[in-house]
């Protein structure tokens, strides 16, 4: 049965002039119109297809992608508001509804925010909503420590940004963990840094953790830009955080953990004028 909302694998099952109809199963032939009906399509061929609904709330299929399709997350920009609730462009004919019910704070023309789409019980219109929270998972989950995740920016805060986690539960990205910029929307495969006891999760982008050799990501790198430069590098714990930033790609913070590792493992040591690889 064809899933309003999502793509589909359907079958045609009819060529027309005006377009092409295709097995629905239970919602019957589904039309797509010519527009979106591919050159040499015929009879028996399988296309993969979004399904949405008209302003007479008739299913239509189409080529065309949404920038999210029911059940997922996504950061969407609100093209009109009116007195029922405000519209979203995500990349459909008809756009995504966000009733005034459905709104955490009153959205506003121009402006982004981060959605959940999902399909109405009632007379099955694809809408969004704005709290999201609600539909986040409730079930524990089973994260550990170094795990690899798929992430979408949800929003900033004070100490940096919350982050959707596979879709289904909230984590944090710290500022000093981000060494790159970011914005709403944005998807990124990271890792979870840490569980903490109350099994929230802080997040990072790059993988932590250590090597064989006990050397994490950054200390690697410090390592291999003094072997490349005659094992002595003119940076310390007073660089300006910004040439950091540029030679190693990291927050202050971090490269002075790394300087910090690297010299208890007796692999550097730190002088006035810069870092000696012993």
């Amino acid at each position: 049965m064809a899933k309003i909302g999502q793509v589909n694998r359907l079958k045609v099952v009819n060529l027309l002039d005006f377009g092409a109809f295709l097995d629905g199963g239970l919602l019957e032939d589904i039309l797509m119109p010519r527009r979106f009906v591919p050159e040499e399509c015929k009879v028996g061929d399988e296309l993969d297809v979004f399904i949405y609904l008209d302003s007479d709330d008739i299913p239509i299929a189409t080529t065309l992608r949404p920038k999210a399709q029911a059940g997922q997350f996504a950061c969407l920009k609100v093209t009109d508001t009116n007195r029922v609730g405000a519209f979203l462009d995500w990349n459909m004919p008809k756009d995504l509804l966000v009733p005034f019910s459905e709104q955490k704070e009153r959205m506003e023309k121009d402006r982004f925010y981060t959605v959940y789409v999902y399909q109405e019980k009632q007379n099955y219109r694809m809408v969004a909503s704005s709290k999201i929270n609600k539909f986040l998972s409730t079930q524990p989950h089973r994260y550990r420590n170094g795990q690899e995740v798929s992430l979408m920016i949800c929003d900033k805060t004070d100490i940096g940004y919350t982050a959707i986690v596979d879709n289904q539960y909230m984590g944090v990205l710290f500022h000093q963990d981000l060494d790159q910029p970011v914005r709403m929307g944005m998807k990124f495969q990271g890792y979870i840094k840490r569980v903490r006891p109350d099994k929230k999760l802080d997040l990072c982008l790059k993988k932590p953790g250590f090597n064989q050799a006990g050397i994490n990501e950054l200390e690697q790198k410090i390592l291999d830009n003094l072997k490349n430069n005659d094992s002595f590098l003119p940076f310390n714990d007073r660089s300006e955080p910004d040439t950091i930033k540029k030679v190693f790609g990291s927050s202050k913070r971090s490269f002075k953990m790394a300087l910090g590792g690297l010299y208890k493992k007796r692999l550097i040591t730190i002088k006035e004028d810069g870092i000696h690889l012993l």
